[in-house]
């Protein structure tokens, strides 16, 4: 092969690294970890998504304004656009229509394993988690309040 097809060769390869963002590997997400037994069967109370009371209180928790232990925001970003690295980006459709409730609730009870993701049920009651997993739900909905109906295992 000669120096020219070579160099071309690479110029290819580049420009499609470039134009595919970066990602040389599937676009098939990486399965979520199946949920312990525990939480299982945790789902969100009815019409939690929806309430804006709900929403209101878990605006608080999740600014630090309830309680200055826990603040989200300082991560995930005041609009759910990660401040910090590693953190999931909470307005992405395709992060939050992959959490089910008991996934959701799981991960903000228990934090991430090999992640920044702190454990917060130490810090946070079981209503408190709900309020700000809504809360947090309207970001991949313009944030507006929205059934997470989108919920796509």
């Amino acid at each position: 092969m000669t120096m020219r097809r070579v160099g071309a060769l690479v110029v290819l390869m580049v420009s499609v690294l470039i134009l595919s963002g970066g990602r040389a590997y599937s676009e098939d997400p990486v399965p979520m970890p199946p949920v312990p037994a525990d939480y299982a069967d945790k789902h969100m109370p009815a019409g939690g998504w929806m309430d804006p009371k709900a929403i209101a209180e878990g605006a608080k928790i999740f600014t630090g304004e309830a309680n200055p232990l826990v603040n989200c925001a300082s991560c995930h970003g005041k609009d759910g656009k990660p401040v910090k690295k590693g953190a999931r980006d909470l307005r992405d459709p395709k992060n939050t229509t992959r959490f089910s409730d008991s996934f959701w609730f799981w991960r903000v009870s228990e934090g991430v394993p090999k992640t920044k993701m702190k454990a917060w049920k130490q810090f946070l009651s079981e209503e408190q988690i709900w309020q700000v997993m809504a809360y947090e739900h309207q970001f991949s909905h313009g944030n507006k309040p929205a059934e997470h109906t989108d919920y796509k295992p």
